[in-house]
């Protein structure tokens, strides 16, 4: 797989099934890299496998499809002219869709009321004279009196809420009506959801007053009409999100993180599936455990228990978790579960594996069936092994090593992931694939600190974040390094975010081990990073510990010890690790006349190596590799 292989691969959207499970519509996407941009349409295939997956719609640019519950309809997101998600309306059985938003910032997340009429969704509000005019730099400027004000990849928030909206009954033979703004506040309101008898929504909000100084989220409900006021089913004392309600209405079944006693300590902490009556009249209940996979996407309520994925070793499987808490996998091993849906006693998944990178699977009681063939039937990945190691201390390590083609001995790189609660996993990684297809054995596993393996795993590096996980990836390394075909005297050392500060840290630290190094969005200086990133005042001392023990922390506090070849990734919009994390390294290593560069990217925030513009991505890989050819 060389860089610009990217455009050979793509992602599945969250499918949507018909009401009575017959078929299925899903969005794919790909990079394409002569419009420098991720193109996709709607795709629809039977359940039942008679069929190969057919195109729906015309679109370069749709996505979210959604059936109605009546199945006449399917709803999904078109940009406008201005390139502005807005959800247009599709005849189920074909037919040119219309448009039934036109909100000056595009439209979001959506629901179907129960008798397929009309549509609860998001949309942000901008404050009078912003976002609309295309000249943003002439706008006045922002007051800003909270420590909630701006998101990384998307911007400021606090001059641009987003509120529940309801549309006009849907009509295709005449003009689109007013919708109804249901909420209103100095908040952001999560994706609404029709109560069965359509009389009420439900979402997600931080209303309460202290809502700056803590990270709760509670779980709401309200009419479906302007001015209505919101009442709180959930007590105040979880991050929820993610609802779903029983079809009876009486349960909302939800996923939810605890937060301490200081209701502000989420680090490493693993979120549950929750259940809490409707009216409120019970406290939620915890379903699943703090040792059990962590749960990552919104439930579905079926006849047999609450369909959930949870991340577990390196696997997202899909599980069902009973009203009582008992959880059994529907679709599990190997594989990556990115979304899935179920109706009318069918369900789908739409999973990738270490080949592919994500088909559309029924789940039978004789195992899934693969119902699409979206992927390149060229494309040939280098095999992936797992590998466990132990530290010294008996702690288990559990990672992969891909080793390319031919005897070797290769030269080796470590990656490390971010997070530090994200993990590697079963997947076709384009990391991965890109470096080993290069001649490079990569080695990367997932330390203390990674989800997946429970909470008292997740939440082992707290206050000493540097020294226990470069334990645990250097184990991993040693045992990998046992294969001949690797080459121990040529070995670098790369990663992201969480696994850029690892990067620099271990670095300094163990730069005996490696030739050079690559740090990409890292965090590097705690105390600035507390100040300047989106989610700097909440996020260093639950991890890092009090501030009088952020310099030892810090990775830049050690870097007078780096003497190995050192490059710097970060993008100037980087609004989660700020672009002055680099620059404070970077000015640190060149004033010692050390041997290092700096890569910046313009218009690109955190997420520049899995979202980032296509041409950026390939430019990212290019500039990796020639840096390996020339230290390694």
């Amino acid at each position: 797989m060389k860089p610009v292989d990217i455009a050979r691969l793509h992602t599945l959207g969250a499918p949507s099934l018909s009401p009575d499970g017959a078929r299925a519509v899903l969005a794919v996407t790909r990079p394409d890299l002569e419009e420098d941009a991720y193109l996709g349409s709607l795709w629809t295939v039977p359940t039942d496998g008679s069929a190969p997956a057919r195109r729906l719609t015309r679109g370069q640019r749709d996505a979210s499809p959604l059936f109605s519950p009546d199945g006449r309809w399917i709803a999904f997101l078109r940009p406008d002219e201005d390139r502005r998600p807005q959800i247009h309306v599709l005849p189920s059985d074909g037919g040119e869709p219309w448009r039934i938003t036109g909100h000056p910032l595009g439209a979001g997340a959506f629901t179907w009321s129960p008798d397929s009429t009309r549509l609860a969704y998001n949309a942000r509000v901008p404050e009078e004279g912003r976002y609309v005019d295309g000249t943003p730099d002439k706008e006045p400027p922002r007051r800003l009196t909270a420590l909630k004000y701006r998101l990384d990849d998307f911007g400021f928030t606090n001059d641009r809420r987003q509120q529940v909206f309801v549309s006009a009954p849907v009509d295709p033979a005449g003009e689109a009506g007013e919708p109804v703004q249901v909420t209103v506040g100095d908040t952001d309101h999560g994706r609404p959801l029709w109560t069965p008898d359509g009389t009420g929504l439900v979402f997600d909000a931080a209303l309460h007053a202290t809502r700056d100084t803590d990270l709760v989220r509670d779980l709401w409900v309200c009419a479906p009409e302007a001015g209505a006021e919101p009442r709180r089913i959930t007590r105040g004392d979880l991050g929820a999100r993610a609802a779903a309600l029983a079809d009876d209405g009486a349960t909302v079944y939800f996923l939810a993180d605890e937060l301490g006693p200081d209701l502000s300590d989420f680090v490493g902490r693993v979120t549950g599936l929750w259940s809490v009556p409707l009216d409120g009249t019970e406290p939620p209940r915890r379903l699943t455990g703090t040792e059990d996979p962590r749960m990552v996407q919104t439930p579905r309520v079926t006849d047999e228990g609450v369909l959930v994925t949870g991340e577990n070793r390196g696997a997202v499987e899909l599980y069902r978790v009973t009203p009582g808490g008992v959880r059994s996998v529907v679709h599990g091993g190997h594989v990556q579960v990115t979304s899935f849906d179920h109706a009318g006693g069918v369900t789908v998944v739409a999973s990738s594996g270490e080949r592919d990178s994500g088909e559309l699977y029924a789940v039978t009681g004789d195992g899934p069936r693969r119902l699409t063939s979206f992927g390149d039937p060229e494309l040939d990945p280098v095999a992936v092994t797992e590998l466990t190691a132990r530290t010294v201390d008996g702690t288990e390590v559990h990672g992969w090593v891909a080793v390319p083609e031919g005897e070797g001995p290769h030269p080796v790189v470590l990656m490390i992931h971010g997070g530090p609660f994200a993990q590697y996993g079963w997947q076709l990684f384009d990391e991965t694939q890109v470096y080993a297809a290069a001649g490079y054995a990569v080695v990367y596993c997932n330390p203390r600190g990674s989800s997946g393996y429970g909470q008292e795993h997740g939440r082992a590096v707290i206050g000493s974040v540097g020294a226990v996980t470069s334990t645990d990836v250097l184990a991993l390394l040693d045992e990998a390094l046992t294969d001949e075909r690797l080459d121990a005297s040529r070995v670098g050392v790369m990663g992201g975010s969480h696994g850029g500060f690892m990067t620099t840290w271990i670095a300094a630290h163990h730069g005996d081990r490696f030739r050079a190094a690559i740090s990409e969005r890292a965090v590097n200086a705690i105390d600035s990073f507390h100040g300047s990133s989106d989610i700097g005042p909440y996020f260093p001392e639950p991890l890092y510990g009090p501030p009088e023990t952020w310099a030892k922390e810090s990775p830049l506090s050690h870097a007078d010890r780096i003497d190995r070849p050192f490059l710097i990734i970060h993008s100037e919009q980087d609004w989660r690790c700020p672009v002055e994390q680099a620059q404070r390294l970077f000015v640190s290593l060149k004033r010692r006349g050390h041997e290092t560069e700096m890569l910046l990217f313009p218009g690109e925030g955190h997420e520049l190596s899995r979202t980032g513009l296509p041409s950026h991505r390939v430019a990212r890989f290019e500039a990796i590799l020639e840096w390996w050819a020339r230290h390694l």
